[in-house]
């Protein structure tokens, strides 16, 4: 059954620049990124619950320096995980490897400091012992969901080519075709727009840890030659301005250079900045949590909204209350690129409780470790994408 919403009363001021020209810049960060690290340990943590035990709750937070990696938070759950192992299997698969530095999958100390969630919380939540007999959210909070029609993809051009340029550095590395590749890395794009349309990119950051045996230029020469005609592809032309590892070198890097905690990159994982976010990260929390199931679900009708024809930008907000299962408000904009008012009929339409989000995202399995990196929105594979 839909759920039926009073309209937010406050009104929001459209997110769009006002001036007919204007750059837009979005970044993004690859999985060696120390916080990067943090956000993958903690949904591996949380898939491996899930792979036990469907109905775990898990809130998991880490922190990553040195030699040492930190698991905080509550988790509630039948399975029995070992989570030495899920931490050095996670840093394993991002390619931290090196004894030689601090931060390796064999050599890091993991400290725990993880209790059951509270049960006053769980009494809210959990449908048995809720006052109402059905799920509450797990939190108050509010979250966003966005889609625009600037890539098939739905998502805003910034931040999905600089996510193509720190996927593709991650690829290059894997495939041994540059040896000199090393986990840690970001990227900055830079995209001018008219009329709140992207016309051309402009500028390309990329900065990237790299073995001591290459020299900056040849790492330049890589990312103009090679990286950006390939994964830029159309957008790439010659009149772009490109700077690579403008410090000069970039070879300690990872947790052993950097702090990583998770939660950290909440732009990088949703829009790049082109529309608001709401309170929450995502990563190492299970899908009772509403900071992230219900921003996958605001993601899911954005995306009717454009798909269907009813705006070209579709931004909506939700908001709940804790143990409380119907949202306090639902809120969606359109920025005058279509029909606001169908389009918020349309929304309605869709139950936004957490049960019924949790059911028709298919939310209960483990499949967070794929969410963690280059995004969570715009990449197949995922049910509130497909």
């Amino acid at each position: 059954m839909a759920t039926v919403l009073p309209e937010a009363r406050a009104v929001s001021p459209s997110s769009l620049p006002k001036s007919s020209t204007y750059t837009f810049t979005s970044e993004s960060v690859s999985e060696g990124h120390p916080d990067k690290v943090c956000d993958f340990i903690a949904d591996s943590v949380l898939d491996a619950y899930l792979e036990q035990d469907s109905s775990s709750r898990v809130a998991c937070e880490v922190l990553c320096k040195d030699d040492t990696v930190v698991l905080g938070g509550e988790i509630s759950s039948r399975g029995h995980v070992h989570h030495d192992e899920v931490v050095r299997e996670a840093i394993r698969q991002i390619g931290y490897t090196d004894p030689a530095v601090a931060f390796s999958a064999d050599g890091v100390q993991v400290l725990k400091f993880i209790s059951r969630q509270s049960a006053d919380i769980a009494q809210g939540v959990d449908a048995e012992s809720n006052s109402n007999h059905e799920q509450g959210a797990g939190d108050q909070g509010i979250m966003f969901g966005y889609a625009c029609s600037e890539t098939s993809e739905l998502m805003p051009l910034p931040i999905f080519l600089a996510h193509r340029l720190t996927n593709g550095l991650a690829e290059d590395r894997r495939s041994g075709k540059y040896p000199w590749l090393r986990p840690d890395a970001k990227s900055q794009v830079s995209v001018l727009y008219e009329n709140n349309k992207p016309v051309a990119v402009t500028d390309v950051l990329v900065s990237t840890q790299h073995g001591a045996e290459i020299e900056q230029p040849e790492i330049a020469d890589y990312v103009r030659g090679d990286l950006a005609p390939r994964v830029l592809g159309d957008w790439c032309h010659g009149g772009i301005q490109f700077i690579v590892n403008p410090t000069g070198n970039f070879i300690l890097g990872g947790p052993s250079a950097d702090c990583g905690v998770t939660g950290r990159k909440i732009i990088a994982d949703t829009y790049g900045g082109a529309a608001r976010h709401g309170g929450g990260a995502f990563s190492g929390k299970d899908p009772s949590k509403v900071d992230r199931s219900a921003a996958y679900f605001c993601r899911y009708v954005a995306r009717q909204i454009v798909k269907q024809g009813l705006a070209e930008v579709a931004e909506i907000q939700v908001a709940y209350a804790i143990g409380i299962a119907k949202p306090i408000s639902l809120k969606v904009e359109t920025f005058g690129t279509g029909d606001t008012q169908e389009a918020r009929e349309f929304a309605y339409r869709f139950d936004f409780r957490p049960s019924a989000i949790i059911e028709r995202l298919g939310l209960l399995a483990p499949i967070y470790r794929r969410t963690t990196n280059y995004g969570h929105f715009g990449r197949s594979g995922l049910s509130w994408e497909d």
